[in-house]
């Protein structure tokens, strides 16, 4: 299989032979999104991540706070899938299509290369410039997701785009050479779906993949303490869902509803699945010395704000919470924890770093530029 070049190294093919590039580019974004909502699916949970808080994540982009609540519902995870999958098909057409110029003819291989370069620059644009900026100026998704969760669904798109120098050709018409190596890649696109999906069924019954962790008391530890920190999370986001007067800050607390159950959940299917044992409850003790674990008197203080104080008590509390969790788990992050441990607590902490800014009503170039900065921030020290 060569890396470049025409598709059969003659200067001109014959008319009859090739489709529309714009069809053929049509087609392979509706196979590229399909697949990259499949296992965005599928994946999520092996690394922490709640695939349905994530839709809806992608759905408040063109929604705004209608896609928001304490527990995602259909209609947003299916308007956040639909717009997924119109995002990864405008990229395929316009890498096949606008630049078909030079792309359209490449083998493979080549484009297989381009491909995988292309979604760093696709993810990299949607993150930084076409969400947060121009033309949707929606600061959640930046701040709430950090980048390589773009990057990873984007890959898994461009894994398909090889398929392109197959569906380029009118039937019959393709060379022997590049109908085998499509005939292979297709053949490994389903068995990737099959075996994410097997995964994801097991995980279901308590299968998870074993524990491969350095430290099983740290992991452990790590897995209890944040469980019982989003348990109050959980509770703080929810009061500011029944009583925040901005309209805002209550779409902004049901999400925080709603991501600090998926992660609880996750946690819990992971404790039970790795260490097959019930989850111990933390003590007392170890609560008093939780970073961010408030205590009932301040909890009480958001219970009994008064209406025209609630929205800045709430804040204030919350934002003292999150603080604490960004520092747990960047200390998971740093850490030598099972490898799912440690990307699912970058999200984390970016994620609650995010909301911070969120509920401080930041937006624009500022929203990116923080955004950027809780990528890398060390919270720890």
């Amino acid at each position: 299989m060569q890396l470049g070049g025409p598709l059969d190294g003659r200067a001109a093919i014959p008319a009859h032979q090739l489709r529309s590039r714009w069809i053929a580019a049509a087609e392979l974004g509706l196979i590229s999104s399909t697949f990259s909502t499949i296992v965005s699916q599928l994946f999520a949970a092996r690394i922490g991540r709640d695939a349905w808080v994530d839709w809806t994540t992608v759905a408040a982009i063109p929604a705004r706070d209608w896609a928001l609540s304490a527990e995602p519902s259909w209609s947003a995870v299916l308007a956040g899938i639909a717009f997924h999958q119109w995002a990864d098909f405008s990229w395929a057409m316009v890498f096949f299509g606008v630049l078909g110029r030079w792309t359209a003819q490449l083998r493979p291989l080549a484009i297989l290369l381009l491909a995988l370069l292309w979604a760093v620059f696709s993810s990299a644009t949607e993150w930084l410039l076409l969400v947060p900026l121009i033309p949707f100026w929606q600061p959640l998704f930046t701040l709430q997701q950090p980048y390589w969760i773009g990057l990873l669904v984007h890959g898994a798109s461009a894994l398909m785009y090889p398929l392109f120098a197959w569906l380029r050709w009118a039937p019959g018409c393709a060379p022997i050479r590049d109908v085998r190596v499509v005939k292979v890649w297709a053949a490994a696109s389903a068995a990737v779906i099959l075996v994410l999906g097997g995964i994801a069924f097991l995980s279901t019954i308590g299968r998870e993949l074993p524990w491969m962790g350095r430290d099983r008391d740290a992991d452990q530890a790590y897995i209890r303490h944040m469980t019982t920190h989003h348990a109050q999370g959980i509770e703080l986001a929810s009061l500011g869902a029944e009583r925040a007067r901005d309209p805002h800050l209550r779409a902004l607390a049901n999400l925080m509803v709603a991501s600090q159950s998926g992660e609880t959940r996750i946690f819990e299917s992971w404790w039970q699945s790795w260490f097959k044992t019930p989850m111990p409850d933390c003590t007392a003790d170890e609560r008093a010395i939780m970073p961010g674990y408030l205590t009932p008197m301040q909890i009480q203080q958001v219970r009994s704000a008064a209406p025209e104080q609630f929205d800045a008590q709430f804040t204030a509390m919350m934002t003292l919470h999150h603080k604490g969790a960004v520092k747990m788990a960047d200390l998971a992050w740093r850490s030598p924890a099972d490898f799912r441990l440690r990307i699912m607590a970058h999200a984390i902490r970016h994620e609650q770093q995010g909301q911070i800014a969120l509920m401080q009503g930041i937006e624009g170039t500022t929203a990116v530029a923080t955004a950027l900065r809780n990528m890398f921030a060390d919270n720890v020290n």
